[in-house]
C-alpha cells in the first residue's frame, strides 16, 4: 500500500493508514474550508452556472469530455462554439461526425469527440436525449470512467460521487503526504477511498470543483502557493516540508521515435488529401498523403513507387521541405513534408480528393497537418 507519513495513525494531524480513510474531524475541516475559499475565489466558466441555478448536464457532459487532460484555458473557446454549434444532446446525436470533428480540430485527443458523439446517440436512444444522473448509467456511456461519471452526477444532479482527476490527486497527495508514485495501483486505491471520503452530501458539486479549483489555481504542480491555501493547516506535506516531492510522479517510458512522410501532392494548384482509417490516432481526420511504413532515410525514387501504388499517381517528388516533431503519449513522431508534383495517371476511386489549401474549412485535419499547410501556404 502507499506510504503515508505517519503510518501509523489516523487523527486530525497525521496521513490515513493503509485501508483506511482520513480522519473524520480532518475531513471536516477540510470540507469547510474548501467551501468557503471556493464561494470566494471559484473562476466565472461558461459551464459553471450561479449558486442558485441549476446546471445542465449536458453541458457538464461536454464541459468534462473537453477538459480530459486539457487545460481550462484552451478549452475555453472549443467549448463556446461546441455548444452553439450543438446546443442539445439531439443536436450532437444528429450531427454528422466530420461536423463534429472540425469543430474539435486542434483540441487534440479526437477520441474524445467520437466518444461524445457516440454518447450523444446512446441518449437519444435508451434515455429520451436525457443525461441520467446515476453514475452506473452514466459509466455505460462510450468515452465516460469513473471520473466523468462521477464529475457529472455530482456537479449536475447533486450526487455525493468522488472524482479523481490530476489536479485532486495532487491535492489529496500532498494533504496525507503519499510519497509512492501517483500511478501506482494501490495508490490510486488508497486516492479514491480519500476522494469518496471527503466528498460530502451537502454540495457534492462544489466540493468536487473546489478541489479541482484549488489543484489548478493554488495547489500547482511547481511554485504551490503555499501561503494562500485553505488546506495549509491540513497540508502534511507542507508539514513536512516536502511540499516538492509530492506527488511522487509515474514512472514514464521514453517515447519510441517513429517516422511519417507527409507528401504533398500538387496538380493544378490543388492539393491531395486522404481520410484516415476509422482506428487509431486522429482516426477519420483528413491528412495529405502520409507514409507511415517507409524509413526514416526515404529516398525521392522510394517515395514515388509509395504513390503510385497508393494511389495510381505517378509524382515527381521535387523537394523536401521541412522536418518537425509532434509529441505524442507514448511517440515522439518525425514529420518529414516533401513537395510533389502530379504528373499523370489517374486518381483511384475513393482515397482522396483534391482542395486548394484555402478551401478546407470542411475537412477535419489534425494539428501536424495543419503545421503542415502551413508550411506550403509560407513556401
Amino acid at each position: 500500500m502507499p506510504k503515508t507519513s505517519p503510518p501509523t495513525t489516523c487523527d486530525a494531524t497525521t496521513g490515513p493508514t493503509a485501508g483506511s480513510p482520513g480522519s473524520p474531524s480532518k475531513t471536516r475541516s477540510v470540507r469547510r474550508r474548501l467551501l468557503a475559499w471556493y464561494d470566494t475565489h471559484r473562476r466565472r466558466l461558461p459551464w459553471r452556472v450561479k449558486p442558485d441555478e441549476t446546471p445542465d448536464p449536458y453541458r457538464v457532459l461536454v464541459s468534462e469530455a473537453m477538459l480530459q487532460q486539457t487545460q481550462v484555458a484552451t478549452v475555453l473557446p472549443y467549448y463556446g462554439r461546441f455548444i452553439e454549434a450543438f446546443p442539445t444532446v439531439r443536436d450532437l446525436a444528429e450531427a454528422d461526425e466530420q461536423a463534429v470533428l472540425r469543430l474539435w480540430q486542434g483540441l487534440g485527443y479526437y477520441r474524445r469527440a467520437r466518444n461524445l458523439h457516440a454518447a450523444a446517440r446512446v441518449l437519444v436512444a435508451e434515455y429520451g436525449g436525457r443525461v441520467p444522473g446515476d453514475v452506473t448509467d452514466l459509466l455505460s456511456l462510450p468515452g465516460v470512467g469513473r471520473y466523468t461519471a462521477g464529475a457529472v452526477a455530482s456537479i449536475a444532479f447533486g450526487r455525493a460521487a468522488p472524482i479523481l482527476d490530476g489536479n485532486v490527486a495532487r491535492v489529496l497527495s500532498r494533504v496525507y503526504l503519499i510519497d509512492q508514485p501517483i500511478d501506482g495501483t494501490d495508490t490510486r486505491k488508497t486516492l479514491w477511498r480519500l476522494a469518496e471520503d471527503w466528498v460530502p452530501v451537502r454540495r457534492p458539486g462544489d466540493f468536487n470543483q473546489a478541489v479541482m479549483e484549488l489543484g489548478a489555481l493554488i495547489c500547482t504542480k511547481a511554485n504551490p502557493s503555499c501561503g494562500d491555501c485553505p488546506l495549509s493547516g491540513e497540508c502534511e506535506a507542507l508539514r513536512a516540508g516536502r511540499v516538492s516531492e509530492v506527488p511522487v510522479p509515474a514512472k514514464r517510458k521514453r517515447p519510441v521515435t517513429v517516422h511519417h512522410h507527409i507528401i504533398a501532392i500538387e496538380r493544378r494548384g490543388q492539393f491531395l488529401f486522404e481520410q484516415r482509417p476509422t482506428e487509431g490516432l486522429w482516426s477519420n481526420m483528413w491528412q495529405m498523403p502520409t507514409a507511415e511504413e517507409v524509413t526514416a532515410q526515404a529516398k525521392a525514387a522510394a517515395l514515388r513507387a509509395w504513390i503510385k501504388s497508393r494511389f495510381g499517381l505517378v509524382a515527381r517528388v521535387v523537394k523536401p521541405l521541412r522536418l518537425f516533431t509532434h509529441q505524442t503519449t507514448h511517440r515522439s513522431i518525425e514529420f518529414h513534408l516533401w513537395h510533389a508534383s502530379a504528373m499523370s495517371g489517374r486518381l483511384r476511386p475513393r482515397v482522396g480528393v483534391w482542395r486548394s489549401l484555402g478551401k478546407l474549412d470542411d475537412l477535419p485535419i489534425a494539428n501536424p497537418q495543419r503545421k503542415a499547410v502551413a508550411v506550403l501556404k509560407e513556401s
